[in-house]
């Protein structure tokens, strides 16, 4: 199902390793030449965190940068971009995001993209699945699954609900070896990487979302601690239904 030309869409530096490291080196041992596209820093932005994190912003992105290149020189991608982007704010960025990965389709010219599935983990993983389907008509789209939290339970690398089009790929030993190091690359973010299995990945053509409606009824991941009764750095306050209508007035532009 791989292609020969591969982009990936990558909401955020470690997304590439948490969702489809194994797959990047099972279709490079087929031939497949991978392409990355990096459409946030991966941090968050200066005036979320606390007062005495603000010094070190700089830093921290440009940390979340390198280690970004190392996992991209184990997988063997080829980086076409690193946006300037905070984290959590490619949902409210769709149109200039969808410029900025048509500027990569045509450098690089694959004959399939692949982005996160639309399951609620992160809205900015929601929102690249509606790049998704805007593409869908014209290459090939695979969706792969990163974590939800459907019945109020962690569940990662696995779809919320699955059709005879998903494929489940276990990792060999030495695939999962190699997981293990991309993950390891970003210490910045070992603290939210503890779920993250290395048994297995799932993959399937994007399928046909209603983008209206929030990934599943119930909490979503990123939702899960928004009953902290203050504005703490860690947790999303995003609102679904805000990033449902993001999403809709997107995909209503022609």
């Amino acid at each position: 199902m791989f292609g020969k030309r591969i982009l990936i869409l990558v909401a955020h530096p470690d997304d590439e390793a948490v969702a489809q490291a194994g797959s990047i080196l099972r279709a490079r041992a087929d031939g497949a030449e991978i392409f990355a596209l990096y459409l946030t820093n991966g941090c968050l932005a200066r005036d979320v965190l606390w007062k005495w994190q603000r010094a070190d912003y700089e830093k921290s992105v440009a940390r979340r940068r390198a280690e970004g290149e190392e996992a991209a020189r184990l997988l063997g991608l080829t980086p076409l971009g690193w946006s300037p982007r905070d984290a959590r704010m490619l949902w409210r960025d769709l149109p200039e995001v969808m410029g900025e990965v048509e500027r990569a389709l045509a450098a690089c010219k694959p004959d399939q993209v692949w982005v996160p599935a639309y399951e609620g983990g992160n809205p900015d993983h929601d929102a690249l699945n509606a790049v998704g389907a805007r593409l869908k008509t014209r290459l090939s789209v695979l969706e792969f699954a990163e974590y939800n939290n459907l019945g109020g339970t962690a569940r990662a690398q696995s779809f919320i609900s699955s059709d005879e089009t998903t494929r489940i790929m276990e990792l060999t030993s030495g695939e999962r070896m190699a997981k293990r190091e991309a993950l390891a690359v970003y210490k910045s973010e070992q603290n939210n990487l503890g779920y993250i299995g290395l048994e297995q990945e799932s993959y399937r053509p994007i399928a046909a979302y209603d983008y209206a409606r929030p990934p599943h009824q119930g909490t979503l991941w990123y939702a899960r601690f928004q009953w902290v009764p203050f504005r703490h750095p860690r947790v999303d306050f995003t609102d679904p239904a805000d990033v449902s209508a993001a999403i809709t007035s997107f995909l209503s532009r022609e």
